[in-house]
């Protein structure tokens, strides 16, 4: 076996779990992407010189840290509209897009191994990428953030972690400390957290995409929790309630009639999300317009968070635009 065969034995079955441990540290897909090509480039530079004393996987885990910190030195926090502020009064404002703001980005559960097609090769807990708590992992410090994250959510020992951060275990058990008591202010509570069970998760994301596609306003605002959550970066506000929650969509909504939206079902975050697709206003086909990740409750959706970035449809392998055979005809 050659080194380089010999390296990519070792490290191609890492690739997916550190990824999602730079979108972890970044809030960003594409970010975490350039950041492990990065990582596997100077590993790759470096193998020769690599002597085993630790193991491949703490090594590359180093690496990738890193380079996490070192691109975030440089780089303002990623926050979704629920980090800036209090919601907008109703929903009928004029919205303003803030493209000056790098905000967080959803991931595609199967690019970072949580998509439990094969549980036997599952790398990423869907609990772990969660929307709500990679936006509450953004508010901490970056050296914080890389701490917390390599010891609660991967789970290491902080004799590893300080090996991995160049520090003291006495450093990262006091890093450790602070950055659980800051997490705790901005993470949801377990309560928040709780999900329907698979039969009625299944029944409301039904309901969901009948709702949209049918463009019946009573049936979308009776699906979302009296105290639900609806934003959509890059636009900075958002919106609290099931009547804000109306008024924003008949204000804004550029659905005209039935037929006009096309959901189209994908997974991000360890969360259902949906591929929104648009009909041309000129009686063209439906063009890619949203993605949409959900929160659900057993009483119904809790979050939606609407992503306008069109690049985020190559991310997730999704078309740009749907063939007319799959288009519902008015």
């Amino acid at each position: 076996m050659t080194v380089g065969e010999d390296f990519l034995q070792l490290t191609d079955p890492l690739r997916r779990e550190l990824l999602a441990h730079c979108y972890r540290m970044t809030g960003s897909v594409h970010d975490a992407e350039d950041l492990v090509q990065e990582t596997y480039l100077r590993a790759w530079r470096a193998y020769d010189g690599f002597e085993g004393r630790s193991s491949v996987r703490t090594w590359l885990y180093r690496i990738a840290t890193t380079r996490c910190l070192t691109a975030l030195d440089q780089r303002g926090r990623r926050p979704l509209p629920t980090g800036l502020g209090s919601p907008d009064a109703e929903g009928a404002e004029p919205l303003a897009e803030a493209l000056d703001l790098p905000w967080l980005e959803p991931v595609p559960d199967a690019t970072v191994g949580a998509d439990g097609r094969d549980p036997a090769t599952v790398v990423t807990s869907r609990e772990s990428i969660r929307l709500a708590l990679v936006a509450a992992l953004q508010y901490l410090p970056p050296r914080q953030r890389a701490v917390l994250i390599l010891r609660d959510v991967l789970q290491w020992r902080a004799a590893e972690v300080a090996e991995v951060l160049d520090t003291t275990t006495t450093a990262v058990n006091s890093i450790l400390q602070r950055a659980r008591a800051q997490l705790a202010q901005a993470a949801p509570s377990e309560e928040a957290l709780a999900e329907p069970d698979e039969r009625t998760q299944r029944e409301l994301l039904d309901r969901y995409v009948s709702a949209f596609e049918s463009y019946d306003l009573d049936a979308i605002v009776s699906l979302f929790t009296e105290d639900a959550v609806f934003e959509m970066p890059p636009y900075p506000g958002w919106f609290r309630g099931r009547e804000n929650i109306r008024r924003l969509t008949v204000t804004h909504c550029p659905v005209s009639g039935p037929g006009d939206l096309r959901l189209v079902p994908c997974a991000a975050n360890g969360q259902p999300a949906f591929a929104a697709y648009l009909r041309d206003p000129e009686g063209g086909p439906h063009r890619a317009f949203a993605i949409h990740v959900l929160t659900l409750r057993p009483d119904g959706i809790s979050r939606t968070v609407q992503f306008f970035d069109l690049a985020l449809f190559g991310v997730f392998g999704l078309q740009e635009t749907l063939p007319e055979a799959v288009a519902p005809q008015k």
